[in-house]
């Protein structure tokens, strides 16, 4: 591979080459990035919701058992 670049100018290793890979995996890679961010984003919610589910709960729990003492 390095044999190809050899004799071309900087700027076809460095400018041409990463546009013509964005115009070809452009929608490859928009989609890959997309499916991480809503995954990113269902976990994070997965999180708070079970989370705040603990934190109810225990909250609920700590309040029964002090009425319960009396």
């Amino acid at each position: 591979m390095r044999e190809i670049f050899a004799g071309m100018p900087w700027w076809v290793k460095w400018v041409a080459v990463p546009v013509i890979a964005l115009v070809v995996f452009g929608g490859m890679i928009a989609t890959v990035v997309g499916f991480v961010v809503g995954l990113l984003f269902k976990l994070l919610l997965f999180v708070a919701i079970v989370g705040g589910l603990i934190y109810v709960v225990r909250k609920f729990m700590a309040s029964s058992s002090s009425r319960s003492d009396w």
